[in-house]
């Protein structure tokens, strides 16, 4: 089974989480680590480490990030270099994004990150009450 990182500046990743699980199901082999004000990316780094060695053994693991770019993608990129063959990054988190990938948790990472790419750009949408859309059914 795929373990899951999901991180972030601040409190977010865990706030996603506990909303993903509201939804979902309490989640298997996923963690949320969080990068507080006053922590450094060498600090994040470390909590994922002891993330990671919390949920050994690890065939692949996915890193759910944010921001692209921001610290908490800085510091799981370096993971991941380490070990590019069974861990992977996605950045733009959001809560479509995370709850299928806890759905398809069963799955090799060289599936999922296509599948959530996908599913990610899915879950922006807008409500257009202007343009006749045949969706009234949402009203």
């Amino acid at each position: 089974m795929l373990a899951i990182i999901v991180t972030s500046h601040g409190e977010f990743a865990r706030g996603i989480l506990q909303s993903a699980e509201m939804i979902f199901g309490k989640a298997q082999r996923v963690l949320a680590v969080t990068l507080a004000a006053n922590e450094s990316v060498e600090d994040l780094a470390n909590h994922y480490q002891a993330a990671i060695e919390s949920m050994e053994p690890i065939t692949e693991l996915l890193f759910l990030v944010d921001l692209w770019g921001g610290s908490p993608f800085n510091a799981a990129s370096r993971v991941v270099a380490q070990n590019p063959d069974k861990y992977g990054l996605v950045a733009g988190l959001n809560l479509p994004m995370l709850i299928e990938a806890l759905s398809i948790q069963d799955q090799s990472l060289a599936d999922v990150i296509p599948h959530l790419e996908r599913t990610a750009r899915g879950g922006v949408r807008h409500l257009d009450l202007r343009a006749d859309t045949g969706d009234d059914d949402l009203l």
